[in-house]
């Protein structure tokens, strides 16, 4: 299940697509770990990576949608050959992965947009080896697009742009940066405006890169630039909804980024760990150390799960089925953050080793608190999948099961959401078919027991209108809330994979624990009443504790010792 570089080859992808993945591979490996390392630390621009990209069409194939492909056969916007490449960048580090990134968003607005003109412009670019930008962000505003200081005022039969953006990726040299503004003397939501620019134009200018880092996150600035009616891509809600679309489509590999890179963290420090002796024993000898590597291929394994199950509702999407806009939230907060942990953990167990200059880990673990801030805030998504609770657990939906979606199909709907509103109307199946399907093993079947205490509470002890405008408290229950549905998707991909019983009840094992640390800190929170403290408190578990399957699962993570080391 874990991407292995040595061996990789997904047989259910077409020829051309493992052409491409296995080169990106290759190119990584041929290059070499210290290469990787003295880049990192040298804060070296990834300009190489661009330039192959670029020579091997790797963007332009995967990141063109058929409708622009001039009927090229491999051309498609294929949501699992992108997870796919997101994982394999993000395994390599983060700083591969955010060109990779921030192209798809800047290019977002673009699929979305009925300008034939610009959508060629954006397809030739790509074709010339050239990236995106997403214009977004400013300094003084962050998101808040509704203040916008990005103004266009009316230049002829076209607008003049003033105004800058900030934490812009490729903001230096993307050939296609869609820019978020408003127009000058128009009132409400009419003013605002998506357009196409350049970062070659002379009318645009880089100021500094904002981090200290490999990556180019932009500060630029437009002056008097030009824009004309083939620059424009959305007008007025249309822009809004442009803007949380092209999240819901983008951001979304935020969780396979923070697989790849809690992958190889993993090879690196059990490889590392099982082959050193302290004390006359080898280090995963020792108890505590195999309770952290075990919790660490749990945790990881549920990440792999949740988020491929995700992409086949991803690609099963349509008007009348929109139960990808819950997932979606959910990788980019829950995956990232259990990325986080993952790499946590091991980092606990190699010590002082994670912090050599030539480690993989030693990247790994200054980059990943990155992830679940690119999408704003943890808290930001929590209030997002709040909006999703009441129906997804007390009005479901009989709907065709949902397939796995490895097919070479072109995601064509992802650029055809349309308004992005009305998801507390969004409906789902019934979360408690694959819960029970799985109550024969033990930890699933406390779990279930888990879920329906928030279940009671929400019936029986209800939170009050204050409560509810109480975003602290919101916060914890939607945490709780997060959980059941983490699980959902968990199950349902396990059983699809034929996972065996012992992992799943391992990573259950952990869902129970995170679970009742969730509703310690529900009883904690300042609002809370004595019915809920009761039945948050009543919810605690001790996880089912099983020594052989404890024992078998370390097999599995002990037998990754020497499995994969990067090329020298």
């Amino acid at each position: 299940m874990l991407l292995n570089p040595r061996e990789y080859d997904p047989a259910h992808f077409d020829a051309e697509t493992r052409r491409l993945l296995r080169a990106t591979i290759d190119w990584f490996e041929q290059r070499g770990k210290a290469k990787l390392t003295e880049d990192y630390h040298n804060r070296t621009f990834y300009a190489d990576f661009i330039e192959f990209a670029g020579k091997e069409g790797l963007f332009s194939t995967f990141l063109t949608p058929a409708a622009n492909a001039g009927g090229h056969p491999d051309k498609r916007w294929d949501t699992s050959r992108v997870a796919a490449l997101s994982e394999i960048l993000g395994f390599y580090g983060l700083n591969y992965w955010y060109p990779w990134q921030v192209t798809i968003l800047g290019l977002g607005p673009v699929w979305q947009s009925g300008n034939d003109v610009a959508r060629k412009r954006a397809a030739d670019a790509l074709d010339a080896g050239g990236v995106g930008a997403f214009g977004l962000s400013e300094k003084d505003h962050g998101a808040d697009i509704y203040s916008s200081d990005m103004v266009l005022t009316k230049d002829g039969d076209g607008y003049r742009a003033t105004g800058s953006k900030y934490y812009i990726g490729n903001g230096n040299c993307a050939r296609t940066v869609s820019v978020f503004g408003r127009i000058d003397g128009v009132e409400g939501p009419d003013q605002y405006v998506f357009f196409y620019a350049d970062a070659e134009h002379p009318n645009y200018h880089v100021v500094k890169n904002v981090v200290p880092s490999q990556m180019y996150v932009a500060e630029f600035r437009l002056e008097d630039y030009p824009v004309q009616a083939e620059d424009i891509l959305h007008v007025g809600a249309e822009a809004f909804s442009a803007a949380l679309n092209t999240v819901n489509i983008g951001k979304f590999n935020l969780c396979f980024g923070g697989i790849g890179m809690a992958t190889h963290s993993l090879y690196e420090a059990i490889t590392h760990a099982h082959n050193r002796v302290l004390y006359g024993k080898p280090v995963t000898n020792f108890p505590h150390v195999r309770r952290e590597f075990v919790e660490a291929y749990a945790r990881l394994t549920a990440m792999k799960l949740f988020s491929d199950r995700a992409v086949d509702y991803f690609r099963s999407a349509n008007a009348e089925d929109r139960r990808y806009l819950l997932f979606n939230p959910i990788t980019k907060m829950k995956v990232t953050t259990e990325a986080q942990k993952v790499i946590g953990l091991v980092a606990d167990v190699v010590a002082a080793k994670g912090f050599e200059a030539d480690t993989y880990l030693a990247m790994s673990k200054n980059d990943i608190d990155g992830l679940p801030k690119l999408e704003g805030t943890v808290a930001v998504n929590l209030a997002l999948i709040a909006k999703f609770m009441p129906n997804y657990l007390f009005a479901p939906q009989e709907y065709a099961p949902v397939p796995t979606r490895t097919d070479a199909a072109d995601d064509e709907f992802l650029f055809r959401q349309g308004p992005a509103r009305g998801l507390s109307k969004v409906r789902f199946h019934d979360w408690k078919t694959a819960y029970a399907e799985a109550t024969h093993i033990p930890n699933v079947a406390l779990f279930t027991e888990q879920a329906g205490s928030l279940v009671k509470l929400l019936t029986e002890a209800a939170p009050d209108e204050a409560q509810q405008a109480d975003l602290d408290f919101g916060l914890a229950l939607t945490e709780l809330f997060t959980l059941i549905v983490y699980g959902q998707l968990i199950l349902e991909q396990a059983r699809i994979t034929g996972l065996a019983d012992e992992v799943v009840d391992q990573i259950f094992a952990v869902l129970v624990q995170d679970f009742s640390v969730a509703a310690v800190d529900l009883n904690g929170k300042a609002s809370s009443t004595e019915a809920q403290q009761a039945i948050a408190l009543a919810a605690l578990r001790k996880p089912v504790v099983d020594a052989a399957r404890f024992e078998n699962v370390w097999a599995r993570v002990r037998d990754l010792s020497g499995v994969y080391a990067m090329h020298p």
